[in-house]
Order: structure tokens, then sequence, then C-alpha cells
């Protein structure tokens, strides 16, 4: 009996101010990732433009666009073109003032499956996302594709273990994220080390935790002042990293993830089972300094 196995595949790019350009690689690097197998393909958050939340600029509003609408038109041609389920993020217009960091699942027939809305929302130096994007409104989100059942969040989200819990539970048997981050072009070695490092185990201890494969898929390259640190990885469901992509070049990588592994490790290490859920409405505090 043969096991039951999944190829994901990660398109890391860097990006610059011509959008179509921007496209065409984002196109290209699908197309050579579903070339070496890849059945479920993810892009890096807002892969189509310049990271543009480094500045408060209204002018940028205008590279918002519907969901569904002409990226998602663009997508679901080249997933059925190919059969591969694509993840797409996109700066999403709802309505007049009204915008969110959102990301698009197109299904390998081409059907469009749905978006996620970034839930989590920063707003630090070089990341003014608040003046742009308005908290998610969906939920968390599972997307049900040919290949395997999957739960997206994006970038910011990466560091609440509640989001990734809460997919999980839904369903997801991978978590992607989608992701922009990087370091100042100023910054120390080893302050870079570190924030990379804490960001990596997080994510794996999302996987731990769940007992899901993560995937996260990062940018790559100047911009402004930001060095996009690259470093997109995968891991399998007890966290240990499959591969990590490098901190400066594009990369385009396949992998093969073993889709039995969840119930294996959820077995041996029984954190579900042992989840004392009774216990955990404090919770939903936003900090416990009452009795």
């Amino acid at each position: 009996m043969s096991k039951r196995t999944v190829k994901v595949g990660l398109v890391q790019n860097s990006c610059s101010k011509d959008l179509a350009s921007n496209l065409s690689k984002a196109e290209k690097g699908i197309r050579e990732a579903a070339a070496k197998g890849a059945q479920i393909i993810c892009l890096q958050e807002l892969f189509k433009s310049l990271y543009f939340c480094d500045v408060e600029d209204h002018d940028n509003f205008k590279l918002a666009e519907s969901i569904p609408g002409p990226s998602t038109d663009f997508f679901s041609k080249l997933a059925k073109e190919l059969g591969v389920v694509i993840i797409a993020s996109l700066f999403e217009k709802r309505a007049e003032g009204l915008y969110h960091n959102t990301t698009a699942v197109l299904d390998a027939d081409g059907s469009y499956l749905g978006k996620y809305r970034k839930m989590h929302i920063p707003d630090d130096p070089g990341y003014y996302e608040k003046f742009y994007f308005t908290p998610g409104d969906l939920g968390y989100k599972v997307f049900k594709t040919k290949f395997a059942t999957v739960g997206v969040l994006i970038c910011w989200d990466q560091w609440y273990p509640e989001a990734a819990r809460i997919t999980s539970l839904m369903g997801a048997e991978i978590l992607f994220y989608p992701t922009a981050i990087g370091w100042h072009k100023d910054q120390d070695l080893d302050t870079n080390s570190e924030q990379y490092q804490a960001w990596q185990t997080i994510q794996r201890s999302h996987a731990v935790a769940n007992g899901v494969p993560v995937v996260s898929v990062n940018r790559v390259g100047m911009e402004g002042d930001m060095k996009f640190w690259g470093g997109s990885f995968l891991t399998n469901a007890f966290g240990r990293v499959l591969y990590q992509a490098d901190h400066s070049k594009e990369e385009i990588y396949v992998h093969e993830l073993d889709m039995e592994n969840s119930d294996r490790y959820r077995t041996h290490w029984p954190f579900l089972r042992d989840r004392r859920i009774e216990t955990y409405s404090p919770i939903l505090k936003r900090f416990i300094d009452e009795d």
C-alpha cells in the first residue's frame, strides 16, 4: 500500500517597481516548480509589488484589487493549465476605503476556493501595515484542495500560536505562511541571526504543537533600507527543517512531504489528546491582571 505524499513548491523572489515584471517572475517560478513536480505552490506575501508598507503613502492604495479579480483570474487559468494548487498573496480592495492583506487559493482545476484575510496586523518601523490593512474578519480558514487540506496564515500571524492551533484544529494538514520580513540594512549580524532564529523557531513550534508540516515562503533582496532575509523553509510534522532557502538568492524549491507523519507524531506525542480545553478560558483576556 503506497503512502500518501504531497509535493509542495516554494517561490522565493525579489521584487521591483515593475508590476508586470513581478507577475511574470511569479508565473515563471510557478511553472518551474510545477515542472519539478510541485502540486501545491506558494508565493511570498504581496509578491506583485515592492513591499510598500515601509511608508505611509496614500498613492499605494492604487495597488489594491478586488478578490476575486484580475489576479485570481490569471492564476486560475495557470493553475488549471498546470494542474497545480496556487496560493497567492494579494492586496485586496474590498470597498472604497476598506482594504485587506489577503491570500487567495486556486485549486488544481482552476477553481477559486476562497480567501483568507490577515488577522494580525503589525505597526512597527518599516512595517506600517495598520495604515493600509483592516484586520481580517473571515476568521481562520482551511481550503480543501485536490491534494491536501491546507491552512493559510500570513506573515505577522506567524508569531501567534493561537492562529496555528485554531487552523490546525479546523483540519489543516499543512500550514502555509506567505511572508515579507527582513533586516534593516545597518543592523548588526548578531541581531540579524537572533531575529531569524526566533522567526523560524516560532513556526517550527507550530509544527511540533499541532503535528502538521509548516511551509514558510519569504521574499528576498534589498528594498529601500530593508534587506528581506529570504530563508524560506519547510518542516515535517515534528518541526524538523527539511529545507531552508538562501538568505540572498531567489529560489524555486520543491519537496515531497510524507502526509502520514502527522498521525504518527500525533499518536506518539499526543498533545491534542491531552489538551485541557476546560482550563483555557483565560486566554480570551488581553492580560490576566485581575482575580
